[in-house]
């Protein structure tokens, strides 16, 4: 009886126990190097989407998600890129289950999303050159984007509540703006709603404070398509 209880025991260990330790493949080290890179990773990534940010309002939880996503994302791949074919597939499984609803507003915070899950799965894999490489060249894609950014002409929707006993001088103002396209026009009671898109600069934005020097003129804004309030 004690000879079987020894036995089972032997093959417990061999069969279980050395399968779920860290073998010969992935070792304490690689596990601290793999978790210290996407750390690294996940803080340019943040500090990049820190620098390229142009909504209204910057969400840290947002920009902190981004590092634990790289870092998850990484522990999760390493185990899968192993020899364990055991322990590959329970990950597998697992995730599975899980389902991701977290609605992002603005387009390029996906791709951001993207890049930590994608260098967590690289680093997971071990395969660092092409992490370093791909952030490398990201990285510098967005920040010669966001410098020249501002450059270029952007899409506004100018929004104008005025009197109609001041309608010439309005025109006047807006004959002197880059030309705009018509998209509504409402009156009432003596009072005209103009809303016409038109392409400017961000830097150029402060022209309509003009409007507010013409008497009759109750409110001017300018609406980037974003939803994003300039003045």
């Amino acid at each position: 009886m004690n000879t079987i209880s020894l036995a089972a025991s032997d093959f417990f260990k061999k069969s279980v126990l050395e399968d779920l330790s860290f073998n010969g493949d992935i070792g304490l080290i690689d596990v601290l190097i793999v978790l210290a890179g996407a750390f690294a990773l996940g803080l340019l990534i943040y500090f990049i989407y820190r620098l390229t940010f142009s909504g209204v309002i910057f969400v840290k939880s947002f920009g902190t998600s981004l590092i634990m996503l790289c870092m998850v994302t990484a522990m999760v791949i390493l185990p899968i890129a192993s020899n364990n074919p055991w322990l590959s597939l329970g990950m597998v499984g697992a995730l599975s289950i899980v389902r991701f609803r977290t609605a992002v507003k603005d387009p390029l915070d996906t791709i951001f999303m993207f890049w930590a899950i994608a260098g967590g799965i690289a680093l997971g894999a071990r395969l660092y050159w092409i992490a370093a490489i791909a952030s490398a060249m990201i990285s510098i894609f967005l920040l010669v984007w966001n410098l020249f950014r501002s450059k270029h002409n952007y899409p506004f929707m100018l929004v104008i509540r005025f009197e109609e006993s001041c309608k010439k001088e309005v025109q006047a103002v807006l004959r002197k703006m880059p030309q705009g396209k018509l998209k509504s026009k409402m009156i009432s009671q003596g009072m005209i709603e103009l809303t016409i898109e038109m392409n400017i600069r961000e830097s150029d934005a402060g022209m309509i404070d003009a409007f507010s020097a013409i008497p009759g003129v109750h409110d001017a804004s300018l609406i980037s398509y974003k939803g994003d309030m300039v003045s």
